[in-house]
């Protein structure tokens, strides 16, 4: 897990870029949300760029053991990519070039071909995308990396929601986050969670208003 002070200023990022906001928000379970994350709004290149040192500080903070980074199409390639960059610079990866791939999503029958681009996969992959939701994008990545013989080792993720699924009179037992490792017996590291926000809200004033809103939340829904 990324240490607390990389989470806090992670979380802080987030709010301040507009990818993290309170309010009342309908998300894909038709639930309302006290809050929204959506990384698709680390849109330029200095939000990218800083993004991509705090994966690469949760990775490193880990201490997971991987030998390149695969993105999943589409949100998945340029965190891939960028992640990558940073752990190319990363002090304590002692000048390491990490290789990376990521798949197409419809084969292409020119060029050099095939579902996949970059780094040929093996050795022990992490797979980088922003959330986990349904775990779909995770179940599809680790078939295709062990389809070419490699062996996927961990996810990274920006923020892990820790809720549970499913209809408020059958919640699952557990988060996506955990049926993930549960399903493929390998850890998801994540910046933040649930947790962290939690955490800024009881230290920020001007946050205040939000609290009740995000607990009752989670105590309805978290695990």
């Amino acid at each position: 897990m990324a240490n607390a002070s990389n989470r806090e200023a992670f979380v802080r990022f987030a709010l301040q870029q507009g990818v993290l906001r309170f309010g009342e928000f309908k998300v894909k379970s038709g639930r309302i949300s006290p809050y929204f994350f959506n990384a698709g709004l680390f849109n330029t290149g200095a939000s990218v760029g800083r993004l991509a040192q705090f994966y690469a500080q949760a990775l490193v903070d880990s201490g997971v053991e991987f030998d390149m980074l695969f993105g999943p199409a589409y949100k998945g390639i340029p965190l891939s990519t960028a992640t990558a960059i940073e752990l190319a610079r990363h002090p304590q990866m002692a000048g390491r070039d990490v290789p990376f791939a990521f798949n197409r999503k419809e084969a292409k029958d020119h060029g050099e071909g095939g579902m996949l681009v970059g780094a040929p996969l093996k050795g022990k992959v992490v797979i980088i995308d922003d959330v986990i939701t349904a775990g779909t994008s995770v179940r599809e990545s680790v078939q295709i990396i062990r389809d070419a013989g490699a062996e996927p080792a961990a996810v990274l993720i920006a923020l892990d929601r820790m809720e549970r699924a499913g209809p408020d009179d059958a919640l699952s037992p557990h988060s996506a986050v955990q049926d993930v490792q549960l399903t493929h017996g390998m850890p998801v590291v994540s910046i933040a969670s649930l947790e962290d926000i939690m955490s800024v809200l009881e230290g920020d004033a001007g946050l205040a208003a939000h609290r009740e809103a995000v607990q009752a939340y989670r105590t309805r829904y978290g695990v």
